[in-house]
């Protein structure tokens, strides 16, 4: 087991003016390189690490979050894509997307313990909140598998729409979302059934998608129209549109669902999205090619996947209460915190080291 006591560091990054505008200021404390060709990412429950497939290295790098350091490489099948944890932590599911496979790592010992035969090019995956199901989208053939974990076999295949990319369980596992590119869709399955039961317009080539925690809203990144579309999981209808950066496509929702994350793949930056608002409140740069965002089930840190250089950015996420905004993370393995002082209405910011405790580690 590789767990590590980190420093831990605490900013005041501004006390601001004198209202509640003061605008967050997240930052990039450190980059991890990775595999070749990183695409997909998934935390693990207790957020101590990070799972990113490497879809040209035909590998899985493994990312202890406590040093954000790889502290293991696990082979899998040809060109993985996407990843997801199981709810208890103790497998891993990743889709191999040039040989219709999912492998099943066991996470105690990082070691491929089965591989299922899904659709044709599968992509993204999600598993249900009981962990008896997986669900994956098919990029080749227009279909989600529906994985039985006890098993470890396929027991249905849902037809959706076409270049099914990323899906999202609800939070209380009793529906899926799912992205159709080419349809510029978002097709909802009941899991009681296993059944389409709607198909939901949104922007232009949608990506990438995630359920908010409380389950009202899914957030959908257009990679082609650079816009995130927000359906209300009630009556599954989109009751908005924010523009973000270029070419968005993953996106993470923080614990809280105050938040969403999402990578802007043309601008290489990250859009925040204040979902009280749905606006654009800060553009983060990251790496090149952006493609992926996970955030940890604490909320203190967005990890993104930059495709095109092989890496991933560590983002500490700030919280704010009023005027005051604090940024929790670790530093533990190095990285650097670059901040100025928040802004806000007729006020100037100021930056205040409030110490650090525990003992770094690397």
């Amino acid at each position: 087991m590789l767990f590590a006591v980190a420093s831990v560091w605490v900013m005041v990054l501004g006390i601001a003016g004198t209202g509640a505008g003061a605008a967050a200021a997240d930052a990039v404390i450190r980059t991890v390189a990775v595999g070749d060709a990183p695409l997909g990412a998934a935390v693990t429950p207790d957020g101590s690490r990070l799972y990113v497939a490497n879809v040209v290295g035909d590998s899985v790098s493994v990312i202890e979050t406590a040093g954000n350091t790889v502290v293991d490489t696990i082979e899998v099948g040809n060109g993985p894509t996407f990843v997801a944890v199981d709810p208890d932590g103790s497998r891993v599911y990743v889709t191999n997307g040039s040989e219709r496979t999912v492998s099943v790592i066991e996470t105690i010992g990082n070691s491929v313990v089965d591989t299922i035969d899904v659709g044709e090019a599968p992509a993204g995956l999600a598993v249900t909140p009981d962990g008896s199901h997986v669900y994956v989208a098919n990029l080749g053939d227009g279909t989600v598998s529906v994985i039985d974990t006890a098993a470890n076999a396929v027991v249905s295949a849902v037809p959706v729409g076409s270049l099914p990319q990323d899906v999202a369980v609800a939070p209380d596992g009793s529906g899926v979302y799912v992205t159709n590119i080419l349809d510029g869709t978002v097709s909802v399955i009941e899991t009681v059934g296993n059944t389409l039961v709607k198909t939901i317009g949104v922007g232009d080539g949608p990506i990438g998608l995630t359920v908010t925690p409380d389950g009202s809203q899914v957030y959908v990144g257009n990679n082609n129209d650079g816009t995130v579309s927000v359906i209300e999981t009630i009556g599954n209808t989109v009751v908005g549109t924010v523009v973000a950066g270029a070419g968005p496509s993953g996106v993470a929702v923080t614990p809280d669902g105050s938040r969403a994350y999402v990578a802007d793949n043309g601008d290489n930056a990250v859009s925040v999205i204040e979902t009280a608002g749905n606006t654009v409140v800060e553009t983060i740069p990251v790496g090149n090619g952006p493609i992926f965002v996970a955030v940890t089930p604490d909320g203190s840190r967005a990890y993104v996947v930059n495709n095109e250089d092989d890496t991933v950015s560590v983002i500490a996420v700030e919280t704010c209460s009023g005027s005051l905004c604090i940024a929790t993370g670790s530093l533990a393995g190095g990285g650097s915190v670059v901040g100025g002082g928040s802004t806000g209405s007729g006020g100037t910011g100021s930056l205040a080291g409030v110490g650090s405790t525990g003992s770094a580690s690397g």
